[in-house]
């Protein structure tokens, strides 16, 4: 029998790692997991020690039945550590890295990695987070007191979105949801299982989506003001969650004080927060005029919007706002104009500023291709992982005459088999490192991009989207909606109003299923905080283990019918496992019988999971 449980195998986690965040200058321990039968003679970490490659020998230190375990010690001489692991039988020599063995000599970019830097809160690394579009999730009964602004197009909560980018009213369309009402929803979020709480912008800007913030010195009163977020906050941290905030670092609204103060006086203090060129004209995002450009190479806007006590970043994070971290909206572009790239430096002056504000605060960068530049170091604790999840599983089960847009591409989102799938997975996760992907958000959509029901294109296969997104490394992000099975065929249109009064729509079987895998993700480190040992992979089946001293879970997702799936038992430490979780409502136990376990056979997508 052959499966991937055959691989040697190493990950950033506790069974492999002896401290995941280790003292700067001191050792740690890291361990192989090798099959008996492969014949592996000796095996060295390769690192580098100020960038010149050191090797350090490895050691067998267990046999546990079919499996042999090395051990090796680790120097941790920088900050972040590059590591492989050099395997070697007789003239034969293989490479361990990140994206699995290699036979050949492979680049550096798919090696291990382990950081001093301080980690994310254990809180913003076990949560499962919310996104509410304030504009469009629940109305209280203040908001029908409140005058439409002058820049909006009025909307009753069941009209249509108008979402066409082509369409002025796209932004401007008002639906007048606040958070007060978002206060009067609590309780189905706390169904949903999440624990944290993330709205999109809450600073007054006039569009719907308030990106294009006119001020950061107070809340929309549109959406009740200061006074709103503060009780906001007190009811979420009243339930044990966290809240957290979006901030547009890389750019304001035109209408916003600093821009406005820019344009009407050359000698303005703020003129070179912004770049003007010599023609009046100024940079801006993606070429919208209504988002200028901020210039965070210059210390006064520096020192205003990230770095000490008086800054944006810090006011919202102290009482009566109490937000515990922010996500921040483009990251990857704040900071970077040209030849001018201070965004490290400004994702590390705004973390420490939360550090300084907070005992435990969360820093998410948003980045929609290659952040591994930007994460393992003392800024962003994470991204929003389009890359390195959201991209590969739209791919995997994307319904083949879906409607949804790509998000970011000119062609749609390609249809591929387990095989390419399991292969981009494993190489963003190794190119993010383990901890950064661990602490990354895992998300099957959001309010720019299709709704995950669309891409799909049935409750079936989204409740397996659901379960990878809830047992793979990463923290499960759900656009609020996606638990009802809300659709949407482009990011504006998928920021539909929730249809509190229409429950006879909802998809109550999905929900029922985001509310147990939130229940099991709570209830097992394993997928928290496990290991990801990879199992059998074929077009239509990806299986893998989520391994944890406290106990280790199987788990298979299928998208399509398919036949049993035969694994070897003593690789996969299986004497027998009970159902803990199946999208089929199957629930069927397995059990070892001559060396094997056998997996049922589907008879559509599902996804199960059991205890080993």
């Amino acid at each position: 029998m052959t499966s991937l449980l055959h691989e040697p195998h190493h990950d950033g986690s506790p069974l492999y790692v002896g401290d995941e965040v280790p003292t700067l200058g001191w050792s740690t321990q890291v361990r192989v997991r090798t099959a008996a039968d492969d014949p592996v003679e000796a095996m060295w970490i390769r690192t580098t020690y100020d960038a010149e490659p050191t090797f350090h020998p490895c050691a067998v230190v267990a046999h546990e039945g079919d499996t042999v375990w090395w051990e090796g010690t680790l120097p941790v001489h920088n900050p972040v550590t590059h590591y492989r692991f050099l395997l070697a039988h007789g003239s034969e020599q293989r490479w361990l890295t990140g994206a699995g063995v290699a036979d050949h000599d492979v680049p550096d970019a798919f090696d291990f990695r382990i950081t001093a830097h301080a980690a994310a809160p254990d809180w913003g690394r076990d949560a499962v987070v919310y996104q509410i579009f304030p504009d469009r999730f629940a109305r209280s009964a203040a908001a029908d007191e409140r005058p439409t602004p002058h820049w909006a197009v009025p909307a009753a909560w069941d009209d249509e979105v108008v979402f066409e980018g082509s369409d002025p009213h796209t932004p401007l369309q008002f639906f007048g949801g606040d958070l007060d009402g978002i206060v009067d929803h609590l309780d189905h979020i706390g169904e949903v299982g999440a624990t944290v709480v993330y709205t999109t912008p809450v600073f007054p800007g006039e569009s719907n989506h308030r990106y294009n913030a006119s001020t950061f010195d107070g809340v929309d009163p549109l959406l009740g003001g200061d006074e709103a977020y503060a009780r906001l906050s007190t009811a979420v941290h009243e339930r044990g969650w966290r809240l957290l905030g979006d901030l547009t670092t890389n750019h304001t609204g035109d209408t916003h004080e600093w821009f406005t103060s820019a344009v009407a006086d050359p000698e303005s203090p703020t003129r070179d927060w912004y770049y003007f060129r010599h023609d009046g004209s100024y940079e801006c995002w993606m070429g919208h005029g209504t988002l200028p450009k901020l210039n965070l190479a210059h210390p006064g806007l520096r020192a205003a919007m990230v770095e000490g006590p008086d800054s944006v970043v810090a006011r919202w994070l102290r009482p009566p706002y109490d937000v515990d971290g922010w996500r921040i909206d483009v990251a990857n572009m704040t900071g970077r104009l040209g030849r001018v790239d201070v965004n490290q430096e400004v994702a590390r002056a705004l973390r420490a500023t939360a550090d300084a504000e907070r005992p435990d605060p969360l820093v998410i960068g948003e980045h929609n291709h290659d952040a591994s530049s930007d994460l393992d170091g003392d800024g962003w604790h994470g991204t929003m992982n389009y890359s390195g999840f959201s991209w590969p599983v739209w791919s995997w089960l994307r319904a083949p005459e879906t409607p949804a847009r790509p998000f970011g591409r000119p062609v749609q989102v390609p249809r591929r088999g387990g095989p390419l799938v399991h292969r981009s997975l494993r190489e963003w996760l190794a190119r993010y490192g383990w901890r950064a992907a661990s602490q990354s958000w895992n998300i099957l959509g959001s309010h720019d991009s299709a709704r995950i029901r669309t891409v799909v294109g049935s409750g079936e296969a989204q409740r397996v989207a659901a379960g990878l997104q809830f047992t793979l490394p990463g923290v499960p992000m759900v656009f609020a909606g996606d638990e009802i099975g809300l659709e949407g065929v482009l990011g504006e249109d998928s920021r539909r109003p929730m249809p509190w009064d229409r429950p006879e729509e909802w998809d109550r079987e999905t929900m029922a299923t985001y509310a147990a895998l939130a229940r099991l993700r709570t209830e097992h480190d394993a997928l928290r905080r496990g290991g990801l040992r990879w199992a059998h992979v074929d077009d239509d089946a990806l299986v893998f283990v989520r391994e944890h001293p406290a106990g280790s879970l199987l788990v298979a997702a299928r998208r399509a019918a398919g036949p049993e799936i035969e694994l070897p038992s003593g690789l996969l430490g299986l004497a027998d496992g009970s159902a803990l979780l199946d999208t089929s409502g199957r629930r069927e136990k397995l059990a070892a019988a001559d060396g094997v376990v056998t997996l049922p056979a589907v008879d559509g997508p599902t996804l199960a999971v059991w205890a080993l």
